[in-house]
């Protein structure tokens, strides 16, 4: 496991326990980044409207200003995300510099030319977790043949699948190739986002299939069981914070209609701290929409060690050795063949 200073350390132990002693007013401190840094995608999902807008997000030196800003907060796990990540061209150059920061790295990527056309194994040098977005969705449900060359890239490597009503079928198939391949997967529900249909799949057929999945599979799927909880209560959190590809910070969140500070220009460690954020929070604690975001649902609310631990441990089971044993189960169903 890579270690960070020790400094982060400490720090991280202080702004959970300010959560702690703080936490009727939502989580101050939050502990996870999505960060779109671009729109651009080679793929139109039918469930997002992330590749509508096509923005190839800032220059270099404004996506390092937002990176110094992120180092110089409470965030422990930092995601690139898109759009795709791997279509800019300057992604070695940030990767090398997201490297000087006191964070671990993960990257989303859905490319089908991972093995030919992306140098993923000088990329997974400055990668800690590599997720790979594979479903029928985007289809490149191909992609199943190919993990056993993901995982020698060299990083931790997770599927990271998007489940409509139509797919619940085939997710025994999926978390069998992980288990084959030495993956991990995460199963997320496809969220009804703005422009888009409604895909998001009957909540208790969902819960109840990766749940009973998870116990014929241990160790293989990282969807924690306190995500379906808290969607049951409708308790999300601010623990995480999303980023938009122009450097603006969305909160409390993604799904409310709030944009919120330029990291490339206002300190997050300031603004989370403000009376309008507070309230902001309120609002985010006040909303009935259930929406099931997987980041609001699945991260926890960092207001406790274990919280945090369990928020984490999905990231970190590799590096702590946990053991993975082969469970009795039937055969899966055969990857669909979905249309163009």
């Amino acid at each position: 496991m890579r270690l960070l200073p020790p400094k982060k350390y400490a720090q991280t132990l202080q702004h959970l326990w300010y959560n702690y002693i703080h936490q009727g007013n939502g989580v101050t401190y939050p502990f996870y980044a999505s960060y779109k840094i671009n729109q651009t995608c080679n793929f139109k999902c039918r469930f997002c409207n992330l590749w509508q807008e096509q923005s190839p997000g800032l220059p270099t030196d404004k996506v390092f200003k937002v990176l110094d800003n992120l180092g110089n907060s409470s965030i422990f796990l930092l995601s690139f995300e898109g759009g795709e990540p791997l279509l800019r061209p300057d992604f070695m150059e940030v990767l090398k510099y997201t490297r000087t920061k006191p964070f671990y790295l993960m990257i989303t990527t859905s490319e089908r030319g991972l093995t030919t056309d992306y140098p993923m194994r000088e990329y997974c040098k400055y990668i800690d977790f590599l997720h790979i977005s594979i479903d029928e969705g985007h289809v490149n449900m191909e992609m199943f043949d190919q993990l056993e060359e993901f995982v020698a890239f060299g990083s931790s490597v997770c599927v990271q699948t998007v489940v409509t009503q139509k797919d619940i079928g085939r997710l025994e198939y999926k978390v069998q190739r992980c288990r084959q391949a030495g993956a991990k997967i995460v199963i997320m529900p496809a969220v009804h986002l703005e422009g888009t249909r409604d895909y998001y799949p009957e909540f208790y057929e969902f819960r109840d299939t990766v749940l009973d999945l998870k116990k014929r599979y241990p160790n293989i799927i990282t969807t924690p069981d306190n995500f379906f909880k808290n969607i049951d209560q409708g308790s999300c959190s601010s623990s995480s914070i999303v980023i938009d590809a122009d450097g603006t910070l969305y909160y409390p969140c993604r799904v409310l209609p709030y944009r919120a500070i330029n990291m490339a220009e206002s300190s997050l460690m300031e603004f989370v701290k403000t009376r309008q954020a507070a309230e902001m929070r309120n609002v985010m604690t006040a909303c009935d929409k259930h929406c099931g975001w997987y980041q609001y649902f699945a991260t926890s609310s960092f207001t406790s060690l274990s919280e945090a631990s369990g928020a984490l441990r999905p990231y970190f089971a590799d590096f702590l050795r946990l053991g993975i044993t082969t469970p009795q189960h039937s055969s899966p169903l055969p990857p669909a063949k979905v249309a163009q």
